[in-house]
C-alpha cells in the first residue's frame, strides 16, 4: 500500500495519475494547502520543502522499512522503477524518458505556475511578469508541439514523461495558452485526457487555476505565498 499526500494541483494530479495508471493501492490522504497543513511537523518529517505530492511506500521493492519520497519528479521515477512500467528498460528509450521528465520538472511546471500564480493569485496586475510568463509558457508548449509532431507520445511510447506533461497543460486558459495553436499538442492531449486513468483521476477535482484573481482571505495567502525559513522547522 502507498500512501499518497495529496492536494489537487498539477504536482499532485500527476502522481496520482501514475498511481491509477499502473494501478497500484493507494491511500489518497488530502493536504489542505490553504489551511497550512503542509506545515505540520508529521508532513514536514515525510517532506521537508512542506510541498506536495509526499509518498510513503509501505511494500518497498526491498521488503524493508517504509519508503518516504517527496519531489513529484522523484516519486514518478521511484514507482517507474519499483513497477518496472512506464519506463523503457533500454538505455536509448529510458534516456528519452529522463530528459522530457526533467524538462517538465525543471521548465514547464516552473514557468506554468509561475503564470498561473500571476493571472489568478496575484492580489494585482503585474505586467511584466504576465509578458514574461506568458510567452516563456508558449516557448515551452510550442517545444512539447514540436515533439509531438512525429509521434503519439512524447518520448515514443506511453511512459511518465506524458504523465508528468498532462496536468500541466490541463489548466491552459490560466497559462493564457490556446491550444488550437498547438496542433500537435492539442490532438495529444485530447488522446490523454480520454484515458480511462485520468477520467478516474479528475474525476470530482475542480480546476484551481481558473483565469482571473482566486477569491483568498489574507489568512489564506500568507499561508499559500508567504511563508519563510521559519515554515520549515519541524
Amino acid at each position: 500500500m502507498i500512501d499518497l499526500y495529496f492536494a489537487a494541483t498539477p504536482n499532485g494530479l500527476k502522481a496520482k495519475l501514475f498511481l491509477e495508471e499502473a494501478q497500484l493501492p493507494y491511500r489518497a490522504i488530502p493536504i489542505s494547502l490553504s489551511k497550512g497543513e503542509q506545515f505540520r511537523p508529521e508532513f514536514l518529517a515525510i517532506s521537508p520543502n512542506n510541498k506536495i505530492p509526499a509518498i510513503v511506500d509501505h511494500q518497498p521493492a526491498d521488503g524493508g522499512a517504509p519508503v518516504t519520497l517527496f519531489e513529484s519528479g522523484a516519486i514518478m521515477l521511484y514507482l517507474a522503477e519499483k513497477t518496472g512500467r512506464l519506463m523503457p528498460s533500454d538505455v536509448r528509450g529510458r534516456a528519452e524518458v529522463l530528459q522530457w521528465l526533467f524538462w517538465q520538472v525543471a521548465g514547464l511546471g516552473p514557468m506554468a505556475g509561475q503564470i498561473g500564480h500571476f493571472n489568478s493569485y496575484a492580489p494585482e496586475k503585474v505586467p511584466y511578469a504576465i509578458d514574461r510568463y506568458t510567452r516563456e509558457t508558449s516557448r515551452l508548449y510550442g517545444v512539447l508541439n514540436q515533439r509531438l509532431a512525429d509521434r503519439d507520445f512524447i518520448a515514443g511510447e506511453f511512459s511518465i514523461a506524458d504523465i508528468a506533461c498532462y496536468p500541466w497543460i490541463v489548466p491552459h486558459a490560466a497559462h493564457g495558452q490556446n491550444l488550437d495553436n498547438f496542433p500537435h499538442l492539442k490532438r495529444w492531449f485530447e488522446t490523454m485526457a480520454a484515458r480511462p486513468a485520468t477520467l478516474r483521476t479528475y474525476e470530482g477535482v475542480e480546476d484551481t487555476y481558473t483565469p482571473g484573481q482566486q477569491s483568498l482571505s489574507e489568512q489564506e495567502r500568507r499561508v499559500l505565498f508567504g511563508q519563510g525559513e521559519a515554515s520549515t522547522r519541524p
